[in-house]
């Protein structure tokens, strides 16, 4: 039973993504968290506070504001204290060209006692990077910008 309440509490939390309502999600984190994205982008990088995480979620729905997630498989193990849960995706979005964009990935869940403990997103950074490049050459400058962190 625990399993499937985790599982329905991710799907939700990507729809609320889907829907644009990112202020859903970061009540889901505990004060002390990783939360992680790999690649050399304006996504990049690793925050552990609520303040940093707010901040890349806030620049995560300026530069890709139609943002939708397909989940392809949602995987949940471990006890309550200690949980491991995957999302494995496609995402789609819009270029500020109105060209169409599109990635694939996994988020990786800790979890301790409803709260998110870490998260580390896995996808095709170079596929990203480059649309960063691409966003960045129609005037989104943000696409560029150092990655939010704590350090």
């Amino acid at each position: 039973m625990y399993h499937f309440i985790v599982k329905q509490k991710l799907r939700r939390a990507f729809r609320d993504i889907n829907a644009g309502r990112y202020e859903r999600i970061l009540p889901q984190f505990g004060a002390k968290h990783r939360h992680i994205m790999y690649g050399e982008h304006a996504l990049g990088g690793e925050r552990n506070t609520l303040a940093s995480t707010t901040q890349w979620y806030a620049r995560l729905q300026r530069l890709l504001p139609d943002l939708c997630f397909n989940l392809q498989a949602v995987a949940v193990t471990g006890w309550p204290w200690n949980t491991v849960a995957t999302v494995t995706w496609n995402d789609r979005f819009t270029l500020p060209d109105g060209s169409p964009g599109s990635n694939q990935g996994v988020h990786v869940f800790g979890l301790a006692w409803g709260r998110v403990t870490s998260l580390a997103v896995h996808c095709d950074t170079g596929k990203f990077e480059g649309y960063c490049q691409r966003m960045a050459e129609t005037g989104r400058e943000e696409a560029i910008a150092a990655p939010i962190t704590d350090r």
